[in-house]
């Protein structure tokens, strides 16, 4: 559908392009799981002094066919209790998880990911479940992480979507987030219900 709204806008239409869609993303994992690495990767900046968000930063992170404005919040254990507070507005949810951690760490990063798609902002969201850190030899396979974070009964009938990835692998980074676009275009052409 978007290629045949490309090509009648490339024929019949006179002027510059439309604008691209800006939507509204906040990124949620625990510390350590890479969320500040990859978005910084994704805009192009250094990865050089990348040091762990404390509390929440805003990066516009442009595609070809969207720009997403991603509010990355902190994952440290006092900052979680308080992310509920920038969900307001979101339109999609990154959930960043190290697939490499230990299971203490993966079953809090298993808690905070139910929590997040039943809590009522965002549970109707898409959301794109990053398993990072990939490239390490302890990262567990997505189907490992799909069956111990429980997704399929949980998510069940919501608009989710499990990708592993890795610094070392940007392309697949973001082919995942044009995933993700796909799901929020979607969204925008759903009738709306009264």
């Amino acid at each position: 559908m978007r290629y045949v709204r490309q090509c009648f806008r490339a024929l019949c239409c006179k002027g510059p392009p439309p604008p691209r869609p800006e939507y509204d993303l906040v990124c949620i994992g625990l510390s350590g799981s890479g969320k500040t690495s990859l978005l910084s990767q994704l805009c192009s900046e250094s990865a050089e002094n990348i040091v762990s968000t404390t509390g929440f930063s805003i990066k516009a992170v442009p595609f070809q066919n969207a720009i997403l404005n991603v509010k990355e919040l902190g994952g440290a254990d006092n900052i979680r209790k308080y992310w509920s507070r920038y969900y307001q507005g979101s339109q999609g949810v990154i959930f960043v998880l190290d697939s490499a951690s230990s299971e203490d760490d993966l079953e809090t990063a298993r808690n905070e990911l139910h929590s997040a798609l039943q809590h009522p902002q965002l549970c109707t969201l898409p959301f794109l479940i990053l398993a990072n850190h990939q490239d390490k030899p302890a990262a567990r396979s997505v189907q490992e992480i799909k069956k111990y974070f429980e997704l399929e009964p949980l998510a069940r009938g919501k608009r989710w979507i499990l990708k592993p990835c890795s610094l070392d692998d940007m392309e697949a980074v973001k082919d995942s987030f044009s995933l993700l676009i796909n799901l929020l275009e979607e969204r925008d052409f759903e009738p709306s219900r009264m």
